[in-house]
């Protein structure tokens, strides 16, 4: 079983907020306490307890990329990294939740018969992000863990490591595989998706049906690749990982149904995230100069990440993705998991995470104001005062969440011939969606939503977050952290307790 949740990191609650240092010596951080672990405040930067609102919204650092701080001898750290879409970041942090040092590296373009090498291309940047790690810090690093996108898939060979297939990207589909996908598992299933692990797997499969390597053959996730090649073991994954192959955490099992299949044999093991694997290899250790006890952990998804860093830790808990379209996920008690809508659940401990993604989002406005226009528009908009424009902004057609809708077309007229009130029905708009998506998650079951916190650039703007407390009725506010770097560390963090 996993870790109790009375011991786990996922209990963090953010309790107070800290200012953010780049001088040698002070610590950049945010501070809160996990039920028996407490976050301390640095003796550098005094707590303030008697700020208004604005003032109680988190700190950020002003340190450039790769910034990093003294520490204190002795000190035991933990190092996460996050491998994302176009590129990677790391994130140190001790036990008190401080961020001592973070960066990032872009993926190299490292091309192989005309198209890009995304084997070379992860183990080039994942080696890049060890080697930027400050040379004082390595020696105190204590446990490591790596996020990667959900449903990237690779196929090795369990016995030499080699790939055997490119591998499939977490947005690639698979429609050959999905009538028989469909046709084993059970109705709705997170697996009933052309771009679910399970039809990246099956594709292969079919499409190799007299393959020597299939016998030794074995599946692995973007971040349990990365996390082997420090750890040495193959073939072991995370059940957040785990869960678009069909693998369920609540059973701590693969179900029946996938079991009795042929390709059974490549499916990874699976432990809990922030699992102690092995210790990392000698040959990083001696050449990068990391303890020799220094412990690897399975990690988890992206997005998991990101959610675990902004600390929504309580049923009802909710954060809210405003980038380039609108992800919702939401802290339950319940599991629930709708194909229909794209709704599917992770487990986190004995709590479930519920998630579903709308179409709507930043890429809708970007399509109708520059940055600038936004930001001036924005400054003109009274939040209070409700919108009586009704709109559905979409990028293109087709809606996913919270109406499952492939057919649906944008709704943005009739447009006022004042811009402000253009934008003010838009960021409404969107904000209903946000609601009726949180409504969508209640009555299928889940935990009603209590308060929100919000990651990605729409977080940014004080009136639209205003605009979405009236509309959604809550409590809403920026995320301490977004980075699922911090999310990994903090995985990291829980392998040593």
């Amino acid at each position: 079983m996993a870790a109790s949740i009375h011991h786990s990191i996922w209990s963090l609650r953010p309790s107070s907020t800290q200012r953010s240092y780049c001088s040698s010596k002070k610590l950049i951080s945010t501070t809160g306490c996990w039920n028996n672990i407490v976050f301390k405040s640095n003796s550098k930067g005094r707590m303030q307890s008697n700020r208004n609102k604005s003032d109680m919204r988190p700190k950020r650092s002003n340190c450039k990329e790769n910034s990093s701080t003294d520490v204190e001898i002795g000190e035991r750290l933990y190092l996460g990294m996050d491998f994302g879409t176009s590129g990677a970041r790391y994130a140190i942090i001790d036990k008190e939740g401080i961020i001592h040092s973070e960066g990032k590296k872009d993926y190299p373009l490292l091309l192989s018969d005309g198209s890009v090498d995304w084997v070379q291309s992860w183990k080039t940047t994942l080696f890049s992000l060890l080697e930027a790690i400050p040379i004082t810090m390595r020696s105190l690093i204590t446990s490591i863990s790596i996020d990667g996108t959900s449903a990237t898939t690779l196929i090795l060979d369990r016995e030499t490591g080699e790939a055997l297939a490119r591998p499939l990207l977490y947005n690639e589909s698979c429609p050959d595989a999905l009538p028989i996908v469909k046709s084993i598992a059970p109705s709705n299933h997170t697996v009933c998706s052309g771009s679910s692990t399970l039809c990246k797997l099956l594709s292969w499969w079919t499409s190799n049906p007299n393959h020597s390597n299939k016998e030794s053959a074995v599946l692995m996730h973007q971040a349990d690749w990365l996390l082997w090649l420090l750890h040495g073991k193959i073939g072991v994954s995370d059940y957040n990982n785990a869960l678009k192959v069909g693998y369920d955490p609540e059973l701590e099992s693969y179900p029946p149904w996938l079991k009795s299949q042929p390709y059974s044999s490549v499916l990874p093991t699976v432990q809990a995230p922030g699992t102690v694997i092995d210790t990392l290899k000698e040959e990083i250790t001696t050449k990068l100069g990391f303890p020799n006890d220094c412990v690897v952990c399975t990690g988890t998804t992206d997005s998991i990440a990101a959610f675990l860093a902004a600390r929504a830790t309580q049923p009802g808990k909710a954060v809210t993705s405003l980038g380039s379209t609108l992800a919702i996920k939401l802290m339950s008690t319940t599991r629930i998991d709708d194909a229909r809508f794209g709704v599917y659940s992770h487990r986190l401990d004995d709590k479930w995470l519920v998630g579903g993604a709308s179409n709507t989002g930043g890429a809708v406005l970007r399509q109708l104001f520059s940055d600038e226009q936004l930001k001036e528009l924005s400054k003109q908009i009274d939040p209070m005062e409700a919108s009586s424009l009704d709109y559905y902004p979409l990028p293109t057609q087709g809606e996913r969440f919270p109406i499952a809708d492939p057919k649906m077309v944008p709704r943005l007229s009739p447009r006022p011939e004042s811009d402000v009130a253009y934008l003010h029905g838009i960021l409404e708009s969107i904000a209903r969606i946000e609601a009726k998506g949180y409504a969508l998650l209640k009555d299928l079951g889940a935990t009603e939503v209590e308060q929100v916190f919000t990651a990605g650039g729409g977080s940014k703007n004080d009136k639209w977050t205003m605009i979405r407390e009236r509309v959604l009725g809550l409590s809403v506010s920026r995320a301490l952290h977004t980075e699922a770097a911090y999310g990994a560390a903090l995985l990291a963090l829980r392998a040593t307790l």
